[in-house]
């Protein structure tokens, strides 16, 4: 495993030096390129301005903002170079919250953290128990590619996990969400749901997350490559019609019952 980022974690006046990793394995995704149908050749783009429509050299292409339809204010390199922040290769923990505060939809990307180097293990060790008996998270700032982060960080398995925050701003208000009405439900599906609910509970570890159209997808792509003639498998999904709220409850506590068996 490769770091994308050296430097220290700080809080007060203790310094330990640390690595981070990505912690999401991107080389198991499956891509596709663009081709061309009657040569396989690849696709390149071409930058047209919708003015002119005329092809625009990259030298010749800058940022603009748009601050009202159709009027941009042109910000040059220059201008993003003195607003730039020089990292200094430190994640300075301004706060300590309860994980539980902090909102799914908060978070963003996430890493995994170590020590950098055997002189980092005891202070890293000294941190990630205090952590994790505290039952607290970190909250700090990390400079990561030119803009800066907020960050959350949590014990985990003797390492430490970081999770880069989205900023308040960035969430929409869930009230936007239309048709979103209190209304009063009956008590009687009420409890037939929640037993339907405490019948389907297991622990997240058991829970299956086999990813199917990947699998699939991979299939798909070994028959093309061997030449082989592809056969839809997929099933059609037939439309369901409204039924009776409390007999679909019980039917499907029934067939709950019966999988758990």
């Amino acid at each position: 495993m490769r770091s994308i980022w050296k430097g220290h974690i700080r809080f007060s006046l203790v310094t330990i030096p640390i690595q981070v990793f990505s912690a999401v394995e991107s080389k198991s995704n499956i891509s596709f390129k663009q081709l061309h149908k009657e040569d396989n050749g690849a696709i390149g783009y071409s930058k047209v301005c919708k003015v002119c429509d005329k092809k625009v050299p990259y030298a010749d292409i800058v940022k603009g903002y748009e601050y009202e339809p159709d009027n941009y204010v042109i910000i040059e390199k220059s201008d993003l170079d003195n607003i730039k922040l020089k990292s200094n290769r430190v994640i300075d923990i301004e706060a300590f919250v309860d994980i539980d505060e902090v909102h799914p939809t908060r978070f963003e990307n996430v890493y995994f953290v170590g020590p950098n180097g055997d002189v980092a293990t005891k202070t890293f060790n000294l941190f990630s128990k205090t952590l994790k008996g505290s039952k607290k998270a970190g909250i700090g700032r990390l400079i990561l590619r030119d803009r800066e982060d907020v960050v959350l960080v949590t014990e985990h398995e003797g390492a430490l996990i970081m999770y880069k925050l989205r900023y308040p701003y960035e969430i929409r208000d869930i009230q936007n969400v239309p048709d979103l009405k209190d209304e009063d439900v009956d008590e009687a599906q009420l409890k037939l749901a929640e037993q339907l609910v405490a019948s389907l509970t297991k622990k997240f570890e058991n829970v299956n997350f086999e990813d199917r159209y990947r699998d699939a997808l991979l299939e798909l792509v070994e028959q093309k490559v061997a030449g082989k003639e592809i056969i839809n498998i997929s099933e059609a999904e037939e439309e369901t019609p409204v039924v009776d709220i409390m007999a679909a409850l019980k039917k499907s506590i029934d067939a709950a019952k019966s999988k758990g068996a």
